[in-house]
């Protein structure tokens, strides 16, 4: 038995070294199923958790325009939320049930919880955090769509096909959330009315996100790197989101707050969903 289970293991590897996508569970080996699963459920449950606290927004948001945009942000994450649970279930995981039993709501209002979680589900713990102004608002399309964008790269190119095309389509839609964030931080960051607010909004959402990469080195990462589930190690990643988030913020004057890593605190691996 153990030598067809390292024949399979060899065998998917090799799929994987020359670039063939995996295409079922049929292919998988159980190691591979279980952190593909794993990945895949953080991004369904972040993606269901962040519609649900962009919703009160499009009562509360600044104009009938923005209304209709916050409106369209949130059936965008509900549908990659629902692309994702469809996945999932074609590997076998029972997702009604899973997304019954969850309470997407819940949300708390600690000024930091580090990378402490405050629920059940596999959401990141960034989106347990209430959204209390439009400025966090801005910052959430900013950052957290930012830094969805950059892992999510990282699936463009994944060895489990279904989940790669996937990304095309969400891609999209994450870039439209991007460009959304940065035209209402140049408005706003510009303006000298809101300049303070938004540059208050900056920092105390850049620490929470920069939290949520992972470790350096990490051997989950590692190991998902050799399936082909990931290509960069966790802070090749948050390197990349801060240089542009810098150069962004530089554009209207607003100032990266500063951000001390405590690797042994921060989580073996994370990922996230805009």
């Amino acid at each position: 038995m153990a030598g067809t289970t390292d024949a399979r293991e060899t065998a998917l590897l090799e799929r994987v070294a020359t670039g063939e996508p995996i295409e079922s569970a049929a292919d998988m080996t159980d190691d591979y199923r279980d952190n593909l699963i794993h990945l895949m459920t953080m991004q369904a449950d972040s993606e269901l958790a962040g519609a649900f606290g962009y919703v009160p927004w499009i009562m509360k948001a600044p104009s009938t325009s923005e209304m209709l945009a916050v409106a369209q942000i949130s059936k965008d994450e509900v549908r990659h939320a629902r692309v994702m649970y469809v996945l999932l279930k074609e590997l076998g995981v029972d997702v009604e049930a899973r997304v019954q039993s969850f309470n997407f709501s819940l949300r708390v209002d600690e000024s930091d919880i580090g990378t402490a979680r405050a629920g059940d589900d596999a959401r990141v713990n960034i989106f347990y955090y209430p959204i209390k102004t439009w400025s966090d608002f801005i910052m959430f399309n900013v950052l957290m769509d930012r830094g969805a964008g950059f892992q999510l790269q990282d699936v463009e190119n994944s060895s489990y096909g279904p989940w790669r095309r996937a990304m095309q389509g969400i891609m999209k839609e994450e870039t439209m959330h991007i460009a959304h964030g940065d035209a209402w931080l140049k408005r706003w960051g510009g303006d000298p009315a809101h300049h303070d607010e938004v540059q208050e909004a900056l920092d105390r959402w850049y620490p929470r996100v920069m939290n949520i990469f992972g470790r350096p080195n990490s051997p989950k990462n590692a190991l998902y790197r050799r399936y082909g589930l990931k290509r960069r190690d966790n802070d090749e990643v948050r390197r990349a989101f801060a240089a542009e988030v810098g150069e962004l913020c530089a554009t209207v004057d607003l100032k990266l707050p500063p951000w001390k890593p405590d690797w042994e605190q921060l989580p073996d691996d994370a990922w996230i969903a805009g």
